[in-house]
């Protein structure tokens, strides 16, 4: 995918070298359907302002008009052809004349008569140029002024109707590969393949002046590698590079006050699930692109202190790996609590296998005759006696598998809202005795169903942020919520209504701290020794909240386990409150409890990921 827009309001497309465009369903998180652009790969997209019309870019120099209908879209005429592929594309927010990056050149088109009204070579004021410039990125301003970045490190302001060079600032020594500006058209943020970014403002060049100039403001530095996607929101600037990480950069002085709209927030791993632990057999199964892994847990006899690495008297052990067929992606994969079932689905195909462990050796086989469900699935989970597989899948329904020995199944229901929502489900909990199921929709509704009478039970009142993760309690049956703005609820599922001690955290408030932070709860688990306790996680942290203690004030420290410890004795007793946090493990993408004396822990280091990319551009450092 070479390019992304929205149009229409709420309708998103996608172009790529495949030379399609494609229009993707947002309730179903699927392809809605695609057309040919008849250009070859395109290289780049755009949309009018008013969403009507969509331009495309493409490697035979051509750039295709196509009209947004309902049901699709539909292909209206070429505009002026010329010689090299065209990179990048902004329409004027007029919708009269779109402005067109290539290499060497940019160029502007008449709307109406298709025609090439100014073309403008960006190096001819600069003499004795060996190498092409690539104009990476464009964007078409209402006051006439083209702004480009390109190959040579440059952020470029021209005069379309001129053809003039009015500003040019070189922000790197290498290229400049996107460009985004703000509504009120007063900032412009760009990305370079040095992993900084830069923010550009429209200033007066005195106080009290009238004439204004383009001023670079602030550069950050929070990629390591090429910044190939940038946004520009009132309050925020937002970025994404090569290194696998979205950055939201907060504009302070945007902000009325600290809080979590405040805090610089990055993002590297996706919110669903990639682990999945058998707890009664100690097994993971992690997910790949394309394959998943079984793995063994370790296992010891050995007691120690805090913070000791103890020997082990079984090592790990890598059971099987299971490769997905054709080039599909897979969405979602699990492993029974026994151990003995593995399921995972694609985009368009469900798969459920029954593993054997004989000896030291392990079989699969594949379940033959799966039942033909609402595909792809989005969330697999299995209940707690390894009994049934609950299925998340589009048009907010839910599919309860019956699993059947020696290695089969049979569909016995499938829920759905009695809203009718069109979303689809990408969460699901079930409860430990096999009663209730909870599902979560795109509209992020959750509703509560009876898995004894296969019936509707509730709905959770509606919140304003998403759902990030869910659970149920193994003793009370209550439902802990987690949301995307950190906030925590307690749902009581058979009486209907939030407990009594989720209204005293929204009366009392949660701690700022907590609040502030950049990352979402993805997992909830519970200890069923200690039923006060709630367990969860986000990728820096690891947090027991335990709902007999007071929660902490705004005076409080929320700080890490290994620093309280630290501390005398009166003042740990101070800071005696419901948050107990380590922060030993990290960045973490799962934790779960085997038991009451084991927790598994699963790190992914950065440098892992980023060992596997591409050498970014190597930079002199004073002093090396």
């Amino acid at each position: 995918v070479e390019a992304l827009c929205w149009a229409a309001g709420d309708r998103l497309f996608g172009a790529g070298l495949g030379g399609d465009i494609t229009e993707y369903d947002l309730a179903r998180l699927c392809l809605a359907r695609s057309v040919d652009g008849c250009g070859g790969p395109i290289w780049s997209m755009a949309a009018n302002g008013s969403g009507t019309q969509l331009a495309i870019g493409c490697e035979d120099g051509s750039v295709k008009l196509f009209q947004v209908v309902p049901g699709g879209i539909q292909f209206e005429r070429n505009l002026d052809r010329r010689k090299g592929r065209i990179l990048c594309l902004s329409w004027h927010p007029s919708d009269t004349h779109i402005a067109a990056g290539s290499i060497d050149a940019l160029r502007v088109f008449d709307v109406s008569s298709g025609q090439t009204v100014q073309r403008i070579m960006v190096n001819y004021h600069v003499q004795k140029v060996k190498r092409e410039c690539i104009v990476w990125s464009i964007a078409f301003l209402s006051s006439g002024t083209v702004v480009t970045s390109d190959s040579f490190g440059r952020v470029q302001f021209w005069d379309w109707e001129r053809g003039t060079l009015l500003e040019s600032h070189t922000v790197s020594t290498s290229a400049v590969l996107s460009l985004a500006v703000s509504e009120k058209e007063d900032s412009i943020i760009v990305g370079t393949s040095t992993g900084a970014t830069y923010q550009f403002q429209l200033l007066p060049v005195k106080m009290g002046s009238l004439e204004k100039r383009w001023v670079r403001t602030k550069p950050f530095q929070h990629h390591t590698h090429d910044v190939r996607a940038v946004a520009h929101s009132s309050t925020a600037l937002i970025s994404g590079g090569l290194d696998a990480q979205l950055v939201i950069r907060p504009l302070m002085e945007k902000m009325q006050k600290k809080g979590y709209e405040a805090a610089l927030r990055k993002f590297t791993f996706p919110h669903r699930r990639l682990v999945s632990c058998a707890r009664k057999a100690r097994l993971l199964l992690f997910q790949f692109s394309q394959h998943l892994e079984l793995w063994r847990l370790g296992s010891t006899d050995e007691t120690g202190k805090d913070g000791e690495v103890l020997p082990l008297c079984r090592m790990p052990e890598h059971l099987l790996q299971l490769k997905s067929k054709g080039p599909e992606h897979i969405y979602c994969s699990c492993v029974s609590p026994c151990g003995s079932w593995v399921a995972y689905s694609t985009a368009s195909r469900f798969h459920l296998y029954r593993v054997q462990y004989e000896g030291g050796g392990v079989s699969i086989k594949k379940v033959p005759k799966v039942p033909k469900l609402l595909l792809p699935a989005y969330q697999l989970q299995f209940s707690s006696d390894s009994g049934s597989l609950f299925v998340a899948s589009a048009r907010g329904s839910v599919h309860v598998l019956q699993l059947l020995e020696p290695g089969g199944c049979k569909h016995l229901h499938t829920f759905r809202p009695p809203s009718g929502s069109p979303e689809a489900v990408y969460l699901l909990a079930s409860s430990t005795d096999g009663h209730w199921l909870a599902a979560v929709s795109g509209d992020w509704a959750i509703h509560v169903y009876n898995l004894k009478g296969f019936k509707h039970h509730c709905m959770v009142p509606m919140y304003s942020c998403a759902v990030t993760a869910l659970a149920i309690h193994p003793v009370t049956n209550n439902l802990v919520i987690a949301y995307s703005d950190q906030q925590l609820f307690e749902f009581g599922i058979p009486e209907k209504q939030y407990t009594a001690w989720s209204r005293m955290v929204q009366n009392c408030g949660l701690h700022k701290v907590w609040l502030e932070r950049d990352s979402p709860i993805t997992h909830i688990t519970f200890n069923p020794k200690n039923p006060s306790h709630i367990l969860l996680h986000d990728i820096y942290m690891f947090c027991v909240l335990d709902k007999s203690l007071p929660l902490p004030d705004n005076s409080a420290l929320l700080m890490n386990q290994s620093t309280l410890k630290q501390l005398p004795e009166t003042a740990r007793q101070r800071q005696l409150h419901a948050f107990k946090i380590c922060k030993k493990f990290q960045p973490l993408l799962f934790a779960d409890l085997l038991d009451e004396n084991c927790l598994v822990m699963v790190e992914r280091p950065i440098m892992d990921i980023k060992t596997q990319l591409p050498p970014p551009i190597q930079q002199k450092k004073f002093g090396t």
